[in-house]
């Protein structure tokens, strides 16, 4: 059975846009797994620890047979591979990959909870989000387009993204 998900993808260390660039190419060759779409790439200051450098994000859309929690092994794994070392939180990090959405699931469990408990809060997650699912509505949250507008105080660049 093939499931709908949505990752989303951060970096700012060891230039950022290319690491996002690898990673969907690592996404769309997980086993049992097709990358979609991808969102533009955009710009954003970094939340929490502030003294480090505007991270790039942007948004995967997933059709995988993937469970959850190995979706998750996955991610963590192309995270190792792209040099993640997991200092402190909110540090920066040559990848981070979430998962935001999978399907209408909402999971709470050690390591995982979908949706995403912060990603209703973060406009670099839904900006991105909403440019592949404008319709996308987050479950026990509700609509992501009108999650957005309560981060108007945020700061989000798009970008220029000269591969696609």
């Amino acid at each position: 059975m093939l499931h709908t998900a949505f990752i989303g993808l951060g970096s700012n260390l060891e230039d950022p846009r290319s690491q996002l660039q690898r990673a969907f190419a690592d996404l769309d060759a997980l086993p049992d797994t097709r990358l979609v779409a991808r969102s533009s790439l955009y710009r954003s200051a970094p939340v929490g620890y502030l003294d480090q450098p505007d991270f790039v994000n942007a948004v995967a859309q997933l059709e995988t047979s993937i469970a959850p929690h190995d979706l998750l092994n996955s991610l963590l794994d192309i995270e190792h591979r792209h040099g993640r070392e997991r200092t402190f939180r909110n540090a920066p990090r040559t990848l981070d990959l979430d998962v935001l959405l999978y399907d209408e699931l909402q999971l709470h469990e050690h390591g995982l909870t979908i949706p995403h408990p912060q990603m209703h809060l973060r406009a670099f997650v839904l900006q991105p989000l909403l440019e592949l699912a404008p319709d996308c509505a987050i479950p026990g949250v509700g609509s992501a387009a009108q999650a957005l507008e309560g981060c108007a105080d945020q700061s989000l660049e798009r970008m220029q993204d000269a591969a696609g």
